[in-house]
């Protein structure tokens, strides 16, 4: 068997950093969590796509090419950056970098202003397979007079949509996630309601997401990280688009 390293440090990048300019990240205080093995390594082709969305290396089958793709999309999310050093034979490391914050007070974790944000009395489908993004945007949605249906995958979302009488009249749905995808997912809800309207949401950023044919170019997308503001006006625009007569 080989071995399976993990190290964690404090570090702080300047602007000068060639690492802060590399990853495009912001200077300051970052945790690093270095993750290493000593298994047969990657080619220099193989690591120029880990972290497509659906690349993987695996046979058909056995591997969504999901795994490193999600790992990217929660990194970015939280504003950090990654990067791997491979050689073929040798193993592998992979380097993540999250923003270091002071411990802050619970109570004072979610104080927002929201009464000046666009409101609705729609019926939205949110899927988002982190437990706390969902949480959160379903609490701000529904303080802004929404019905919110939560699912924290695609399955569970069609389930809820099957089950669900009255009108669904938005989907907003995370692009990248195990098993049925973002896209996959609208598709098959639009076979039950053709005039759903549909908003996606990635870490990834939109050229990034339709250069790997994930998404079709004008299509509503939403990257992440994003403030509540700018999600809720995203939200009503796409809502307020008349339906095809």
């Amino acid at each position: 068997g080989g071995q399976l390293i993990i190290e964690t440090a404090n570090i702080a990048l300047d602007a000068n950093a060639d690492r802060a300019d590399h990853l495009q990240m912001a200077p300051g205080e970052y945790v690093l969590i270095s993750v290493s093995d000593t298994g047969v390594g990657m080619s220099q082709t193989v690591q120029s796509r880990i972290f497509e969305p659906f690349f993987t290396t695996k046979e058909r089958g056995r591997g969504t090419g999901l795994g490193l793709a999600t790992v990217y999309g929660i990194v970015k999310q939280n504003s950090g950056g990654i990067q791997v050093y491979s050689k073929v034979g040798q193993g592998t490391t992979f380097k993540i970098y999250l923003p270091r914050t002071e411990e802050s007070d619970p109570h004072q974790a979610f104080a927002m202003d929201v009464a000046d944000l666009p409101t609705g009395s729609e019926t939205i489908l949110l899927v988002e397979d982190d437990e706390g993004v969902r949480g959160l945007v379903s609490r701000v949605l529904e303080m802004q007079g929404y019905t919110v249906l939560a699912a924290g995958d695609g399955e569970e979302a069609l389930q809820l949509a099957a089950h669900h009488n009255d009108a669904i009249d938005l989907v907003l749905t995370d692009v990248v996630m195990p098993g049925i995808h973002g896209r996959a997912l609208a598709e098959q809800l639009n076979q039950r309601h053709p005039y759903l309207k549909v908003l996606y949401m990635s870490g990834y950023s939109d050229e990034e997401i339709a250069h790997h044919g994930v998404l079709k170019p004008g299509m509503a997308f939403l990257q992440k990280p994003f403030k509540f503001s700018v999600l809720a006006h995203k939200i009503r625009q796409v809502l307020d688009v008349p339906a095809p007569s």
